[in-house]
């Protein structure tokens, strides 16, 4: 039999997400992908993958997964969660592990991740990645369009998703260590194409103001409660291009931030837009959280992005042997293939 992990319990919204399909927004296919790129970046480096391989993003809750394979090496980044090694599907307790980190968990353990804390998402990638072919050149599952990832849906019990290896890499594990997931104090926006829509005192007040992330929230957009931001000529247009993180204001004057699955035109007029340098902070937001914005120039909003890309580079070096200190990171990184994201073939299965 395949190298699998298989699916006891999916958790409350468990999907294959890569870093999504750009390309196709012209045909009205989004782009999809992680909510939170840097995690699933840094999860993928864990484990030697290239950056952009597919993983599990899982929202909220998290699965319970059983392994059916040699063995796999698993990376945990994002939100915290009590994640727990089990013997086996009938056990209730086990080894209990931390986030940002690797572990090499061998056939017949089982994968217990509860609730997360500190965030909204958390992404686990596997050595090697899944055996899932890619539709339009990603895995990423389009939820609304039932398409890509597994099945073009959620995880649900059952689920048996094939490996690429059918066992781990020998080396050590790993664990990042200064990788700040932070959100910001307040989120930086561009004004939006149609500010005009909005006197500028609405505009000052949208930006002075504080919103919560209420219920409604998915992968699509963000909805927000929070002071009302009233329309001076209307809210309807013409529909138009949406780009990520832009800030849409229907009829009932509360903001939504439109993110990953977001729909490709639209006919609300948008106040803002969220620089994408925030975006992954923002998608690690949980229902409940308190949100503010600052606005920025176009000019500002390039630097931050350039900044965002020089951070991500330097992943790598954030890697550490578990209970090394980070001293000399270089060799490691070689020994330890987690440089420009070189995926060891040792064991590879097609």
């Amino acid at each position: 039999m395949s190298a699998a992990l298989r699916i006891l319990a999916p958790g409350l919204l468990t999907t294959v997400q890569d870093l999504g399909r750009p390309g196709y927004q012209s045909l009205g296919i989004p782009v999809s992908g992680g909510l939170d790129p840097v995690s699933l970046r840094a999860a993928n480096a864990l484990v030697g993958n290239n950056q952009d391989a597919g993983a599990l993003e899982v929202a909220y809750v998290g699965p319970t997964i059983a392994v059916e394979a040699d063995d796999v090496r698993l990376s945990f980044v994002g939100a915290q969660a009590a994640i727990d090694i089990l013997p086996d599907a009938a056990a209730t307790t086990g080894e209990r592990i931390a986030t940002m980190r690797s572990i090499r968990v061998r056939r017949g353990e089982v994968i217990r991740i509860g609730s997360l804390s500190g965030g909204a998402v958390l992404y686990v990638a596997v050595e090697g990645g899944f055996d899932i072919p890619p539709v339009l050149g990603s895995v990423s599952t389009y939820l609304r369009g039932g398409f890509g990832g597994w099945q073009g849906r959620a995880l649900v019990a059952g689920d048996r998703l094939p490996l690429r290896r059918s066992a781990a890499s020998a080396r050590d594990e790993c664990r990042i260590e200064g990788l700040d997931l932070r959100a910001p104090a307040r989120v930086r926006a561009i004004a939006g194409p149609q500010k005009d829509y909005f006197s500028e005192n609405e505009i000052a007040s949208f930006f002075a103001g504080q919103y919560t992330v209420c219920a409604g929230s998915d992968r699509m957009g963000m909805r927000l409660q929070g002071r009302r931001v009233d329309h001076a000529r209307g809210y309807n247009i013409t529909s138009d291009g949406i780009a990520a993180g832009s800030i849409q204001v229907p009829g009932n004057g509360q903001p939504i931030i439109l993110l990953a699955d977001r729909q490709t035109t639209g006919g609300y007029p948008k106040i803002a837009t969220v620089i994408s340098a925030d975006l992954p902070a923002l998608g690690r937001l949980p229902m409940g959280a308190t949100i503010a914005f600052e606005q920025v120039t176009v000019e500002a909003a390039q630097a931050l992005r350039r900044d965002l890309f020089a951070e991500i580079e330097r992943i790598g070096e954030k890697i550490v042997p578990i209970g090394h200190a980070a001293t000399d990171m270089a060799p490691m990184l070689l020994d330890h293939n987690l440089i420009s994201g070189v995926v060891d073939a040792h064991n590879w299965t097609l």
